[in-house]
């Protein structure tokens, strides 16, 4: 059974258009540095998830599309590489401290749901982003968040038997 996942990005630095541009290849989920995330990334994710792409630290935050994982957790060599702004001293390939995942696009939502509407759908109140001092990068959603997130971007949910595409 395919997760469900919020992941966040800042879009002037990993947009969902650089995700477009990465094509049916994708790209690799690299640099988090939390201890949590991480932990999702390498224990919980699984090829086949389904996860919203968040636009954070920007004039208009909220969610851009949707992605699907391709490759489970694995470690994250940019924190290998003293020339990466991901580099740490303290990770190596016999012991990775950081963990990434390969997505691909599923679709660039033609409006994106904005934090303004997520916060006054009820039936979101519950979103772990929401919450107030949630600082995390990645997080789980329920599949009934899901489905309201597409009914709000006026598109047939992905991850179901529903797989029209608008």
């Amino acid at each position: 059974m395919a997760g469900y996942w919020l992941m966040k990005t800042e879009p002037d630095t990993f947009s969902v258009d650089d995700l477009v541009a990465a094509g049916t290849a994708g790209t690799c989920w690299e640099g988090v540095r939390n201890y949590q995330v991480r932990n999702m990334l390498r224990d919980n994710f699984a090829i086949g998830d389904w996860a919203l792409i968040y636009h954070s630290s920007c004039t208009e935050p909220g969610i851009y599309g949707s992605m699907r994982v391709i490759r489970d957790g694995y470690p994250d060599y940019f924190a290998w590489d003293p020339e990466s702004q991901y580099f740490d001293p303290r990770s190596n390939s016999d012991n990775p401290r950081w963990y990434m995942v390969d997505v691909t696009i599923d679709r660039k939502f033609r409006q994106p749901v904005l934090l303004t509407k997520l916060r006054e759908t009820v039936p979101l109140k519950d979103m772990q982003v929401l919450r107030r001092g949630n600082r995390l990068s990645v997080t789980p959603v329920t599949r009934k968040q899901w489905d309201t997130i597409f009914v709000l971007a006026n598109l047939h949910a992905t991850g179901t038997k529903r797989t029209a595409r608008n």
